[in-house]
């Protein structure tokens, strides 16, 4: 097999450093019996079963406010009261000596959004929803960051702002590192503070008008159009042999760049490489520099299938739209195949209504074959899989394995059984028809999805809260699986905060998409997102 190019994706800090928090615990719940199935169609036109073969749950958006608030409570939870940070992560007692002790700034942009929300739904007052988040700014406003750029460090303590060092549970220390997607997630919740928060509208324009995205943007490759670096320490760091000393500002002293450069579309870190576009910080042919699947000849035969698709070229740049075929869908795969990497930008950005002809096809193929893969494939009786707490202890990535470019898989069990459909002659398959283990299924995933599918979404939520039990006072835990029954049982607030911003969008006329995709964002980024064409569609 081809080795992995040196411009493939690795994981999102978010991702590699919650492993170090604190770990879940598990737990036993029993299960119990619905009423049946109801049919329904998908927005893609396809017939599908809103739950599973024994439950049935109707639409009822009292039970999702009901939902939201509990899920608000964890937040609140979570936030120290000085600062107005919210820590990374809590357990399910929400006692505030159970904070993690540390925050990031997805963390931050989180709670942000997640208080706008909060406020449209009437769970705060608006006095109370400005109050805030007008602290939580104040604090931003003081803490230690990379000057040249505006942007903040991955980790802070969240009881005072003061840039992190040593991880609070085991000691070991921590290099200060800025990395693009979390800064991303500031930038888009501050984009979304300021046209939706009038009273902390001065503070975030401060905030965002200072952070240089072109500061990750690397003009000079590896791949034509130029992508952006994961990020970058402002420090030499012990291990030197993943990053090279540079500038992209021109302004500050050198830094030290990772290596890695974020090189796939699908993929949550695009919010970055929006911001970079609307702010005309970046050009706007660094959008299709990104990959749609990897090339399909066989010296590329180590990604996870063969896929189908013809090169077209958008401003100047030939792009292959390659995608995966999966269940008589050919869906543009991500890098792991979870439901945050494809749909997460989607809560920001109006993507299907903005390139009907690539993210409309796309979101909802996802979210049906997720649905089709936990419901019918893996039959584990509910879906929605996406990086979160391990039931087992920890912190793992779990995705459908058919739908991510990883030949190793983001799985969707405990047991990573890998899926192998083989790479047409080139490669032969080695697992094509796999049996699968106990699932474990993440409500964050279907929250997202419900902003494609409300009804299988909620009807799928129904069953893991009330057949399940993966639910407590500060809302669904982490994550859940379905065979063992053993729960995740804490909060992660960034996990929590996508299910505000999507509840945000499904029951307040997309509120969150509103506040961030202005008239002057859709001028600059509509045109570029907008004019390409995915492969993806029935196969």
């Amino acid at each position: 097999m081809t080795p992995r190019p040196a411009s493939a994706p690795v994981p999102a800090s978010r991702r590699q450093l919650l492993v170090g928090g604190a770990a879940a615990l598990g737990g036993l719940v029993v299960s119990g019996a619905a009423a049946q199935p109801a049919a329904a169609v998908t927005r893609s036109g396809a017939p599908s079963l809103v739950h599973g073969p024994d439950h049935h749950h109707a639409w009822d958006p009292r039970a999702v406010r009901r939902w939201a608030a509990d899920t608000w409570r964890s937040l609140v939870a979570m936030t120290d009261e000085r600062t107005g940070l919210p820590a990374d992560n809590i357990t399910e007692s929400l006692a505030a000596g159970d904070r993690s002790g540390y925050t990031s700034p997805t963390n931050i942009g989180g709670y942000l959004w997640s208080a706008v929300v909060a406020r449209e739904l009437g769970i705060i007052t608006p006095g109370e929803a400005t109050r805030r988040v007008r602290r939580t700014l104040s604090t931003l406003l003081r803490m230690e960051h990379h000057e040249p750029s505006g942007m903040y460090f991955n980790w802070y303590d969240e009881t005072s702002g003061a840039v992190l060092t040593t991880w609070p549970d085991s000691g070991d220390p921590v290099q200060p590192f800025v990395s693009s997607v979390d800064s991303g997630w500031l930038g888009a919740a501050l984009m979304v503070v300021r046209e939706a928060v009038p009273g902390a509208r001065r503070d975030a324009d401060r905030l965002f008008s200072r952070m240089r995205w072109d500061v990750f943007y690397d003009p000079a490759g590896p791949r034509p159009g130029g992508l952006m670096h994961g990020g970058f320490y402002v420090t030499e760091p012990a291990d030197t042999s993943g990053v090279t000393k540079g500038n992209h500002l021109g302004v500050g002293d050198d830094v030290w760049l990772t290596n890695h450069h974020y090189d796939t579309a699908v993929s949550e870190t695009r919010i970055t490489s929006y911001l970079g576009i609307l702010t005309g910080q970046v050009p706007a042919k660094h959008w299709f520099a990104s990959w749609r699947t990897f090339p399909a000849t066989c010296d590329w035969s180590w990604h996870e299938m063969q896929p189908v698709g013809e090169t077209r070229t958008y401003l100047g740049l030939d792009v292959y739209e390659g995608a995966y075929t999966y269940r008589g869908m050919h869906v543009v795969p991500g890098w792991g195949g979870s439901m945050f990497e494809e749909l997460m930008p989607d809560v920001f950005v109006p993507e299907a209504r903005w390139a009907p002809r690539s993210w409309g096809r796309n979101h909802p193929l996802h979210v049906r074959a997720q649905r089709e893969h936990g419901l019918l494939e893996a039959k584990y009786g509910y879906w929605g899989f996406s990086p979160s707490s391990n039931p087992a202890g920890g912190y793992r990535e779990y995705g459908v394995d058919a739908l991510g470019l990883n030949p190793d898989g983001y799985c969707s069990d405990q047991e990573s059984t890998n899926y192998d459909p083989g790479f047409g002659t080139c490669r032969e398959a080695t697992n094509p028809n796999p049996t699968f283990g106990d699932g474990v299924v993440t409500p964050h995933a279907a929250f997202l999805a419900m902003m494609h599918e409300p009804r299988e979404a909620f009807a799928n939520l129904s069953g893991i809260e009330k057949e399940l039990g993966a639910y407590g006072r500060g809302g669904f835990f982490d994550a859940v699986a379905v065979r063992s029954g053993t729960i995740a049982r804490r909060y992660l607030s960034l996990d929590q905060a996508m299910v505000m911003g999507a509840v945000g969008n499904v029951l307040c006329r997309d509120v969150i998409r509103k506040a961030f995709s202005t008239r002057a964002v859709e001028k600059r980024l509509r045109p570029v997102i907008g004019i390409e064409e995915f492969g993806a569609g029935v196969a």
